[in-house]
């Protein structure tokens, strides 16, 4: 089943709780499993880099089939991945903070978050897809 747009608010309003317990304004994007646009949502004062990011990250969770934390790893110089960051024009994103949406074991889409340090992005973005299965 694809992401809907009711299911995507359900999950950025549940990242954006996320964010606002711990204190740290973001901007929260899904996308359908093309790693095309679902919804979008900026806190007041998030930053605005934090726009593209959150949808690269996204996009970048659902291209790569994995989060753009395991990406980061396997793309440290002499890894596997080493270069992948200046694929798509630099679009894809190697630190934490994009996770594929799953179901049924396959990738129907991705969350991303950004606009505070990777552990708060993750952490939002993960109470995010949480909210997915709810």
């Amino acid at each position: 089943m694809p992401v809907t747009a009711k299911k995507a608010q359900q999950m950025i309003m549940a990242a954006a709780e996320k964010a606002d317990e711990i204190g740290v304004p973001m901007v929260i994007a899904v996308v359908d499993q093309g790693g095309n646009f679902v919804a979008q949502l900026r806190q007041d004062d998030a930053l605005l880099v934090s726009v593209s990011l959150s949808w690269n990250k996204a996009y970048t969770a659902v291209a790569a089939k994995m989060s753009t934390e395991t990406l980061g790893t396997v793309s440290q110089p002499g890894g596997p991945l080493y270069g992948i960051h200046t694929a798509e024009n630099g679009r894809i994103v190697i630190f934490g903070g994009g996770f594929p949406i799953e179901e049924g074991g396959k990738i129907v889409g991705g969350i991303g978050v950004s606009g505070g340090s990777v552990e708060q992005d993750m952490a939002c973005a993960k109470a995010g897809l949480a909210a997915y299965s709810s």
